[in-house]
């Protein structure tokens, strides 16, 4: 790929875009309006706090959580405003078992019953379509060559990823029954290089009265004398969210096949004036400097997105402490909460005990309202337990995303074997239900990334897929200087474009650039025409998943506009509204700007396998997952492009393509103990 020194983009720093720009407000319109919230915020919380104080002392009276177990668990007790009335241990025996037709959810899925509306159906969603008559082979061909999915079935959040041992492990949400969310247990693969994984037997079970309506989302914690502490979240069997705790039965085993269930649990309930459904997925345990561990669970009071901190030193016995690490108004419930250093010197990732003036801490909340990650940089002050962000006016919840498409219920880990920090997260489904229950499975996860701190803007993380994806390149083309003129499309030669690999860089027309008007225009990818919306200065990318008369096509692609302070403004979008003719799919128009820095080229990078394609943009500054359902470009219809549909600019592309093997691994347990 060659590079021209005198062809750069004379850019000027655009901020990533805040959740009030895409709502048409101007950038400092509510100010005034936060910083009074922040004050209301601080005396409802010190009032909140003193409640909670002395309904603990009285909570600590009334039950030992910790002395619930099979032989001295009573038939009812109360917890503040909650009833517990514990199951048999052998409760397993009325369990929804995989393959029973006859009561296939045990708890329903809309937030009334504490779970996030996990159901795919579209009807339930509010689109009102006739369903595609899909037929096998294009059912068959979106399942995926090199991302993680279960064999078969529903899967959502990744759950206590973690490095031990020589295997890497991932733990999931999955339902063993049927490709739809319901009797929720943890699946469980290993893997020697985060690609290619080995599915193994399912890790843990509804099988106890506080989990008896799920094994819900949770995290890995690794002792320094090596011990594994999982904690989880258990919807009981009244619908009670608690908190749980596992650990391997076997370290000397480094496939962890079996994990056993604290005889102890539920070593957290709700604490008062908390919701019963409103207290899940605690995070990975950071060390204070006093040497105890620290956790934070995700809530909300009223629609306030709250964090809950909690100290302990056996991870049997908790401390509820009296402030909360932050709180942002109107977020709603903050559901997998993640929080992690990043190092803002080094390009390492930092093992989550690390706290100094070296890092910066991001944290990070799934919104249940609106179904996205939310991350901020910000300050954590050990001594008053609390986190600080950088910048107030995108703080959790209304300002950067880890990913501006289908992305949801994260979770990042530090690999200690490589010094990096991993992120996963869980990729829905954005066709009908009754698809994915013909096609036997539902969702998949993203292609591992790792989250480094972009030490050129110092405003927002980087993403980037983890190096061994690399490994499964073959058959590379490069395209050097591609000229596209203002409104037309090139096709490119590549003998597949199913499974796919693609870097781009753009140069842009100078004398374009030079000539470009200053614009009004309030541009924002969702609320666009998408590709088909022509400008000055794009858009122009390229059509991936595209078949020979473009009848579908999705473009990945860039958007420039020259703002009222003479600098550039760019965005990055993905268009799904043309990418299938089936009648049961969402077709959004997904993106948001993108930091480009004076002298920077215009860069991506797109993974495509299949019904997923991401997209990197500028280093990974913007990132987009989407799925995509096309009923024509597959197989070997599935065609590549690169376009440009400015109305005025000529653009030049360099692209280099690598076709991808597939991951997928086949052999049994026994084979991979001896690997």
């Amino acid at each position: 790929m060659s590079e021209s020194s005198d062809s750069t983009l004379p850019y000027s720093y655009a901020p990533l875009a805040t959740k009030n720009e895409f709502n048409g407000f101007g950038p400092g319109e509510n100010q005034p309006r936060r910083r009074s919230l922040k004050i209301g915020l601080a005396v409802f919380s010190t009032l909140m706090i003193c409640a909670l104080l002395m309904s603990i002392l009285d909570y600590n009276n009334n039950v030992d959580v910790n002395n619930v177990s099979k032989n001295n668990a009573p038939n009812k007790y109360n917890v503040g405003d909650l009833t517990f009335r514990p199951q048999p241990e052998n409760v397993a025996s009325v369990e929804v078992m995989p393959g029973s037709k006859d009561l296939l959810f045990k708890v329903s899925r809309g937030k009334p019953h504490g779970v996030s509306q996990k159901a795919n159906s579209l009807p339930l969603r509010g689109l009102k379509v006739p369903f595609f008559d899909w037929n096998d082979l294009q059912l068959a061909w979106q399942r995926t060559a090199f991302h993680f999915q279960p064999q078969k079935n529903w899967m959502n959040d990744p759950n206590g990823p973690l490095y031990y041992n020589g295997w890497y492990h991932f733990f999931y949400q999955y339902n063993p029954a049927g490709a739809v969310w319901g009797n929720i247990v943890w699946g469980h693969a290993v893997s020697k290089d985060l690609i290619r994984w080995k599915h193994l037997p399912i890790a843990m079970v509804a099988d106890r009265w506080y989990d008896f309506n799920g094994v819900w989302t949770g995290s890995a914690t690794i002792l320094p004398d090596g011990q594994i502490m999982m904690l989880y979240t258990g919807s009981t069997n009244e619908s009670v969210q608690v908190q749980n705790l596992a650990y391997p039965a076997n370290l000397s085993d480094p496939l962890l096949l079996e994990w056993v269930k604290y005889p102890g649990n539920p070593v957290l309930v709700p604490p008062p004036g908390i919701g019963k459904l409103d207290f899940r997925d605690p995070t990975t345990a950071w060390l204070t400097s006093e040497g105890k561990w620290r956790i934070t669970i995700g809530s909300k009071i009223n629609k306030t997105g709250i964090s809950l901190v909690y100290d302990t030193t056996d991870f049997k016995n908790y401390e509820l402490l009296s402030n909360i690490l932050h709180a942002v108004q109107g977020t709603g419930m903050w559901e997998c909460v993640d929080f992690y250093p990043v190092s803002v010197a080094e390009p390492n990732g930092l093992d989550t005990s690390t706290n100094d003036q070296s890092v910066k801490h991001v944290l990070k909340a799934s919104m249940d309202d609106d179904r996205n990650d939310y991350y901020t940089l910000g300050t954590y002050i050990e001594d008053n337990v609390t986190w600080v962000p950088d910048n107030p006016a995108i703080d959790v919840g209304i300002g950067l995303r880890y990913d501006y498409g289908r992305f949801y219920a994260s979770k990042t880990f530090y690999d200690h074997e490589k010094k990096r920090r991993i992120l996963w997260g869980w990729i829905t489904e954005g066709d009908s239900e009754a698809a994915d229950v013909k096609k036997g499975w539902a969702s998949l996860q993203g292609i591992p990334r790792t989250v480094l701190f972009d030490q050129k803007t110092r405003t927002n993380l980087v993403q980037w897929p983890v190096e061994e994806v690399e490994t499964l390149r073959q058959n590379n083309k490069d395209f050097d200087k591609v000229e596209v003129p203002a409104g037309s499309v090139v096709p490119l030669d590549v003998s597949a474009a199913t499974e796919i690999d693609i870097i781009a860089e753009f140069d842009i027309d100078k004398e374009a650039l030079e000539n470009l008007p200053v614009s009004e225009e309030h541009y924002s990818c969702p609320a666009s025409k998408g590709a088909a919306q022509r400008g000055a200065l794009g858009p122009f990318g390229l059509l991936v998943l595209a078949n020979n008369d473009l009848a579908e096509q999705t473009p990945v692609y860039f958007y420039v506009i020259k703002t009222l302070s003479g600098s550039f403004k760019t965005f990055f979008c993905t268009d799904l509204s043309r990418s299938s003719a089936a009648t049961d799919v969402f077709k959004n128009i997904y993106g948001s700007t993108v930091p480009v820095l004076k002298g920077e080229k215009l860069s991506m990078r797109i993974l495509v396998d299949h019904s997923i394609v991401e997209a990197f943009a500028q280093g990974g500054r913007t990132c987009i997952t989407s799925r995509v359902y096309p009923t024509k470009a597959i197989y070997k219809e599935t065609k590549l492009y690169v376009f440009n549909n400015a109305t005025t600019a000529t653009v030049t592309a360099s692209i280099k393509t690598w076709q991808m093997s597939s991951a997928r691994l086949q052999e049994n347990i026994e084979e991979t103990k001896e690997r």
